[in-house]
């Protein structure tokens, strides 16, 4: 049976553990609501472009575009994995990493060479250790660079697609959609599907100048970066949604600890105490 000291220590142990877990709590809980305000303020931005691309897609009609158009590559296909730097944020990170394999072993089986592109620490570790490829590696993000990561990994992206040097490009991410859900999601981003119209973009004869091409030009470049810096909002707003939720459950089990440590404290210390006095009564008896 563990020593009163041995429980006292425990208790103290527990009780400063608990109080780290709560203090990160508030912290993932404040950045959550930053990182939600942003997340469901850029979706507007999306489904308008979305929309758009729609129309001017049913107005233009046959659409011949690079980004359209499906490589000569058949066989390599690119996995851009989004994930956290740090842990302790329940299974946000195995969860989507488990899919992403699932998937990746898929295309491997279909005689896919699948590479990997990584943002976060614990996606790279996770395939890395499993023997997979990882062509890139970007640690440390920030959500102030979000905005020039997506432009800059679109921009190498549509640069790869014009020389061929894959056939897709997927991206695996975890989308958020309550703090209690983040859905892990798996979409090809490249070649682009063209989406279609709305039910009401039909409703009237649209002019386009310049011509629907063009616009298309700018659009679908526009849409694929869209795309990927929502992708990223997503996670950091699934990461800190899944963090505050871990640590709010580990400062409930702390708790239950601490009075389970404190109850067994308490019943070796009257155990002791009993001791004791029969040891001064058996003492007194004696004389």
């Amino acid at each position: 049976m563990a020593s009163l000291r041995d429980i006292r220590r425990r208790i103290g142990s527990v009780k400063n553990t608990r109080q780290i877990t709560r203090a990160m709590k508030l912290v993932a809980g404040a950045k959550l609501r930053r990182a939600t305000e942003a997340a469901m303020a850029a979706k507007p931005y999306q489904r308008t472009l979305t929309r758009v691309l729609g129309r001017v897609v049913q107005g233009v009609g046959d659409v011949e575009h690079p980004l359209l158009t499906v490589p000569d590559n058949d066989t390599d296909v690119i996995v851009v994995i989004l994930t956290s730097d740090r842990g302790l944020c329940g299974g946000f990170n195995s969860q989507l990493c488990r899919q992403v394999q699932k998937e990746a072993d898929a295309l491997i089986a279909d005689g896919k060479n699948v590479s990997f592109i990584c943002y976060g620490k614990k996606g790279a570790q996770h395939f890395r250790n499993r023997g997979y490829e990882i062509a890139e590696f970007h640690p440390d993000l920030a959500p102030e660079d979000y905005a020039d990561l997506a432009d800059a990994l679109a921009a190498k992206l549509v640069v790869d697609m014009n020389n061929d040097q894959f056939s897709s490009v997927v991206l695996a991410f975890s989308e958020y959609k309550n703090a209690m859900n983040q859905i892990p999601t798996f979409e090809q981003i490249l070649p682009m599907q063209v989406p279609e119209g709305s039910e009401d973009a039909g409703s009237g004869d649209y002019i386009y100048e310049p011509d629907g091409d063009e616009i298309l030009g700018h659009l679908l470049p526009m849409a694929l970066r869209t795309q990927i810096f929502q992708a990223f909002l997503e996670t950091q707003a699934g990461e800190q949604a899944a963090r505050m939720t871990a640590m709010e459950n580990a400062t409930r089990n702390a708790s239950d600890l601490i009075d389970t440590l404190t109850l067994q404290y308490n019943r070796a210390r009257q155990a002791a105490i009993t001791t004791e006095l029969t040891e001064i009564v058996s003492g007194a008896e004696a004389l």
